[in-house]
């Protein structure tokens, strides 16, 4: 039985800790998000694979699933 991941996640910028509610892909990586309120760019952390694992509540669907997120398919 597959899972099924949730595709939403909230970002919190390190900036200025604004929120913001976002719609995830569920098959490809989110490596650049630019925060609503201060405009910072973020990029994933060291060891992270996109915004959404380094800033978000959720990780993004692929390692939800326990897959690599930008690997090899």
């Amino acid at each position: 039985m597959a899972e099924t991941p949730e595709l939403t996640s909230q970002i919190t910028c390190p900036n200025c800790g604004a929120k913001s509610l976002e719609a995830m892909p569920e098959d490809a990586c989110q490596w650049f998000y630019n925060c609503k309120a201060c405009g910072t760019l973020l990029k994933p952390l060291p060891g992270d694979c996109c915004v959404f694992c380094s800033y978000g509540t959720v990780p993004c669907p692929p390692i939800q699933l326990g897959d690599s997120c930008c690997g090899d398919a």
